[in-house]
């Protein structure tokens, strides 16, 4: 936890956490507690909020020649 500010997400005052990767401070609803990081960062690097390969329809295939 750091100090208190504007959440560099939603924009409402009261963020006190810095993100361990981007250095963005958010507030407690954007902020990952469990990985250190802001709801951005944990999405890009642990794939969060994205459908895994497993979740997907199978369509056929993806590039055809």
């Amino acid at each position: 936890m750091s100090s208190s500010g504007l959440c560099g997400i939603c924009g409402r005052t009261g963020a006190g956490y810095t993100c361990d990767r981007c250095g963005s401070l958010v507030c407690e609803r954007h902020y990952e507690a469990s990985v250190g990081f802001c709801v951005e960062c944990a999405r890009e690097v642990g794939g969060g909020g994205q459908p895994s390969g497993d979740d997907q329809p199978d369509t056929g295939d993806t590039y055809q020649f």
